[in-house]
């Protein structure tokens, strides 16, 4: 990943020895100092201030600064603990740069146990926002220029959304040479090709010219200790990779898994009951699991359409027609991730993608930017049509 991080710790070798303040959301966080700022999104219904915390530890030395994020949906609960075990781990008078950790983004959907806005609307795709847009367009708006702008690196931490689950992975445009290298940076982890939505945070971060990767791990509405436990060593060792911490961590492998996915989609309604579990390694034909009719009785089989790994899957539910099931993995070269990202090389680091949707239960959706500009590579060839998960 030698990229990314030189390019980064470069901010260290061009500045002073030490450190300056660091003027972040109208306050002032002095070298070698950890602080609880406020950022104000919004007013309530009755004109009252809405403030959320946002956490900064300051290091003597410089350096990069990456900025963590969890709960842009409310009911995603491990990226909270995420970014609170990290940014309480960290010695402030130890660090080299400058670590900022949002543990919820979306304190409205986070008091009312919410995956949404008060007005029904997924945050995460109003990114970047706009001043005088819709509430959410504008709460974007405000966390994009007043947090995300002053970052060098971006981790959003996320989980599975209605039922669903996901084994710990990373979402990432790995034709992205700064964002191929974050994916380096972060361990032995799977990693999924994936573009990014229009308008999630992940992508509005990467167009800005700030490299982003989403974590995802497990179920909403839970905190699980076995999905939080990697998630807390990635940033670590990513942190360690950028130069910004000297503390070694034991995390598997040096090297992470590549991915291309696939969903598995339910053709008839009924109860599901799955036969296999997150992680687990098919075959083309295998059976994944069952939808059976409660009336008729009438049960029909899932099977897996190609060989992979499971990445993703339903818990146990009532479904209908349509419903994501499984996401199966294809794992991809490390070789062919590489020729990609260097294919676009840096002149072409924030070009956007021409199609792209990664929504369960939506249809692929044309976007008005630049026509895709790939060479054949397995990324191109096996798409990868969803990163977060909206069902509805």
């Amino acid at each position: 990943m030698q990229g990314l991080i030189f390019s980064l710790l470069l901010l260290g070798t061009t500045a002073a020895p030490q450190q300056t303040p660091l003027a972040f959301l109208g306050e002032e966080v002095a070298p070698g100092e950890a602080r609880q700022l406020e950022w104000h999104p919004s007013e309530s219904f009755i004109g009252a201030d809405v403030t959320t915390p946002v956490l900064v530890a300051h290091g003597p030395h410089p350096g990069p600064t990456l900025c963590l994020t969890a709960a842009v949906h409310g009911d995603e609960l491990n990226g909270v603990e995420i970014v609170r075990r990290v940014f309480h781990e960290v010695d402030p008078q130890a660090l080299r740069g400058t670590l900022v950790g949002v543990p919820i983004v979306n304190l409205h959907g986070f008091r009312r146990s919410s995956r949404y806005l008060p007005d029904r609307r997924d945050l995460n795709r109003y990114f970047p926002g706009a001043p005088g847009g819709s509430s959410a367009s504008r709460i974007a708006h405000s966390f994009f220029d007043s947090i995300v702008r002053n970052c060098d690196a971006l981790v959003d931490l996320h989980t599975g959304s209605f039922h669903r689950t996901n084994l710990p992975q990373l979402r990432a445009d790995l034709r992205q040479r700064p964002v191929l290298d974050l994916t380096r940076g972060f361990g032995a982890t799977v990693v999924v090709h994936s573009v990014g939505a229009i308008g999630t945070l992940r992508r509005a971060a990467t167009d800005a010219g700030v490299p982003a990767i989403t974590y995802e791990a497990g179920e909403p509405m839970r905190f699980q200790p076995s999905e939080v436990e990697p998630g807390v060593a990635g940033v670590q060792t990513l942190m360690r990779a950028l130069g910004m911490t000297r503390k070694r961590t034991l995390f598997g492998d040096p090297e992470p898994r590549y991915y291309t996915s696939r969903w598995v989609r339910a053709d008839q309604g009924g109860i599901l009951l799955s036969e296999i579990g997150l992680g687990d390694e098919v075959d083309a034909g295998d059976v994944l699991g069952s939808i059976t009719d409660p009336i008729t009785n009438e049960r029909s089989l899932l099977q897996a359409p190609h060989a992979g790994r499971v990445l993703g899957m339903a818990l146990n539910q009532v479904v209908i027609p349509g419903f994501a099931v499984f996401r199966i993995g294809i794992e991809t070269a490390a070789d062919a991730v590489s020729s990609a990202a260097q294919w676009n090389g840096p002149s072409a680091w924030w070009d956007r993608v021409g199609t792209d949707w990664e929504d369960p239960d939506q249809p692929p959706v044309a976007s008005e930017a630049v026509p895709r500009l790939l060479p054949p590579s397995p990324l191109s060839e096996v798409e990868d049509l969803e990163a977060h998960e909206r069902p509805e």
